[in-house]
Order: structure tokens, then C-alpha cells, then sequence
């Protein structure tokens, strides 16, 4: 990762290209001014107007209504695309074929199989692709990845984590219109899948269940990965409020990842009696003293602030130009392979019957 103040970086503008005009294509527009060097070049959405008030709102040079004419623009170096998962595969392949390096939005694809042409075709034409998971790119995970690698929890024995946000359920939405890629674990899951994967690596067996809204899409899911000598048990779903951490255990010490986990800008570090205070019904923190606790010093726990500006995303856009400017291919910390284990383990998961819990809504 480089430094945003770096000279160099600053000297050298690096051309971004938008594809979307919603929430999070704004997001992104918005962080890149905390990249240094780069340059929001272009955007593209399917009217005019909604171009139009993209560029005005967030200072692109060129807004675009032709998706053909966006791709083919001199100035960009990298295409962010943001737009519902069921299209990620065709904008993905468009712009790869037409030269252009891609950050596609989670889920790369809504399935394995698609991300794997993806990545095919990235390799086919020598150039940059990545999913863009901005989570692994955090401080904090960062830092808590740090620690996992150097020992400091000892070896990790079992990851926890729920992503779960109470949703309104809603057919017309794209959280739960199948056609639009909707659904729990692409939209809330994936998060849980891929940081899981980060700290443990692919795993040697998959099994889970999930509960369908009504119209057939996930509503919520339970997915576990099963390794030699450890275990992720992960949760997502529109169907509650969850606490929304991920924790790491380890077999000396354990870290805590503040919720929302996906966009966490704080790591807790758990050593002795707080570690075993982390895991009692009483104590943890889902139990009657678990919050007050948290605002108490507790011997052998440490907590790290790793604050950002911006929402997040500006750490994913400077690893993208820094590995651009080395002449690679591809992320270390984000590669295509772990996009497709990811969407594999989702993928066997929902292959299998719903579960034939009723969801109330």
C-alpha cells in the first residue's frame, strides 16, 4: 500500500473511469481525491441526465450515456464498476477486451463460474482485474492481518462472524430481485466469506444452510469452513440486526474486529483473562456485562484506533494504481482466485434446498 502524501504518486496522475451512478459509484468518486494521483476522468450511466448529475456533483471530466464511447476513452487507466451484481460479468468483459484494467464491485460475478471467465479472459488480454473488496484493504485489517501473520494470537483454531442488517422485504428491490443478483449472501455474506479467507485460506470443505424470502432468494444464510485445524462459522441475513464483528481465535490470544466489521476502523486484541472473557455467555458480547465491560480497562485487552477519512474505499484504489504502476496483473491481497473460492463456497451453500424455516416478515 502506498502512502497518499508520496510525491511521486502525486506527480503522476492516474485516469479513473466510473461505471454507475449510485450510492456506492458516488462513494468511490468521492475518496478518490484522498488517492494520490488520482484523476476521476470519466463516468458512464445509461441516461444522460443520470451522467450528467454524476459529473456535477462529483467533478468528473467527461460524463457518458454510451457505454462503448466510456470504454473507449484515451484518458482511462482503470474502470470501477459499480452497478447491480447481474451485469458485473458483461461491463467486466467489455472493458477487459477493450484493454482496460477493472475494479468490479462484490461479488466480481454472481457466480464461481463467471468470475472464472473473468479471470480468464484479465489473463487472456495482460491485464489488471480485481473484485473490489475494499474491507481487505482497512487499517485495521490490515493491522489485524499483521498480527495473525507474525504469531500473535498463536495459530488461529475458529473465526466468527455475522453481517446481518434487517431489510424490508421488498421483490422490486435489488436486495431481493433475483434478477439483479440479489440476496443475503451476495449483498452481506460475501464480506464474511472473503475476510475469512484472508486470515485462513481456502477450505477444505464447505457446508451450510440458508432460509428464502418469498420470492426464492436467500433471506439469510449460515456458512461454515471447514479446515484441518480450524473452523469459520459465518452468518449474514436481511432478517435482523446482528452484532456484526468478526473475531479471530487463536490458541494464545484473540482479536476482535469492531462491527460493522466490514468497515472497521477499530481492532480489539484480547490476551489471558480477557480472552476468556470474550467467549462467556456472560461476559462476551452478546451477555449482560459484555458492553459495560467494553467501556472498563480489562487486564491483557488492548484496544487500536484505525481511523480513515472518507468511507474506505480510496485504500483500494491506491493499491489498484500502485500495482498498475509495478506492471502487475493482479492484487496479493485480492486476488481473482480468492473472488472465485469465495463465490464457490457461497454458491454450495444456496445449491442446496432452502431450509424450511418460515420467514416472517
Amino acid at each position: 500500500m502506498i502512502d497518499t502524501g508520496d510525491k511521486a504518486a502525486k506527480a503522476k496522475s492516474f485516469g479513473w473511469g466510473i461505471i454507475g451512478s449510485g450510492q456506492i459509484a458516488g462513494q468511490f468518486a468521492a475518496d478518490l481525491a484522498l488517492a494520490a494521483g488520482a484523476v476521476l476522468v470519466a463516468n458512464y450511466s445509461r441516461t444522460a441526465d443520470n451522467a450528467k448529475r454524476f459529473q456535477e456533483n462529483f467533478g468528473s471530466k467527461r460524463a457518458y450515456s454510451d457505454l462503448d464511447t466510456f470504454i473507449a476513452d484515451p484518458e482511462i487507466d482503470a474502470v470501477y464498476i459499480a452497478t447491480p451484481n447481474s451485469i458485473h460479468l458483461a461491463q467486466t468483459l467489455k472493458a477487459i477486451r477493450s484493454g482496460k484494467a477493472i475494479l468490479t464491485e462484490k461479488p466480481l460475478a454472481p457466480s464461481h463460474t463467471e468470475a472464472s471467465v473473468i479471470e480468464r479472459e484479465a489473463t487472456r488480454a495482460d491485464v489488471f482485474a480485481m473484485e473490489a473488496m475494499w474491507s481487505r484493504f482497512l487499517p485495521a485489517i490490515t493491522a489485524a492481518k499483521a498480527k495473525v501473520d507474525a504469531g500473535e494470537i498463536g495459530a488461529i483454531r475458529k473465526i466468527t462472524a455475522e453481517l446481518a442488517h434487517q431489510r424490508t422485504y421488498d421483490p422490486k428491490s435489488r436486495l431481493f430481485s433475483r434478477s439483479l443478483g440479489g440476496g443475503a449472501s451476495l449483498d452481506l455474506g460475501v464480506y464474511c466469506v472473503s475476510l475469512a479467507m484472508f486470515f485462513l485460506g481456502q477450505p477444505q470443505k464447505v457446508s451450510g444452510l440458508w432460509h428464502a424470502a418469498p420470492n426464492g432468494v436467500d433471506m439469510s444464510s449460515e456458512i461454515i469452513l471447514h479446515y484441518d485445524h480450524a473452523q469459520a462459522e459465518l452468518s449474514c441475513g436481511f432478517d435482523r440486526d446482528g452484532i456484526n464483528h468478526f473475531i479471530i481465535e487463536g490458541t494464545t490470544g484473540s482479536i476482535r474486529l469492531s462491527a460493522p466489521f466490514f468497515k472497521a476502523n477499530e481492532l480489539t486484541l484480547y490476551k489471558g483473562f480477557a480472552q476468556q472473557s470474550l467467549f462467556s455467555p456472560l461476559t462476551g458480547p452478546r451477555g449482560i456485562l459484555g458492553r459495560l465491560l467494553d467501556r472498563l480497562p480489562v487486564p491483557g485487552r488492548t484496544v487500536e484506533e484505525h481511523d480513515f477519512e472518507g468511507n474506505g474505499l480510496q485504500f483500494e484504489a491506491i493499491a489498484v494504481m500502485e500495482a498498475m504502476r509495478q506492471g502487475k496483473t493482479g492484487s496479493t491481497v485480492m486476488p481473482i482466485a480468492d473472488s472465485i473460492s469465495v463465490l464457490r463456497a457461497i454458491n454450495i451453500v444456496l445449491a442446496q434446498p432452502a431450509s424450511q424455516r418460515i420467514i416472517k416478515l
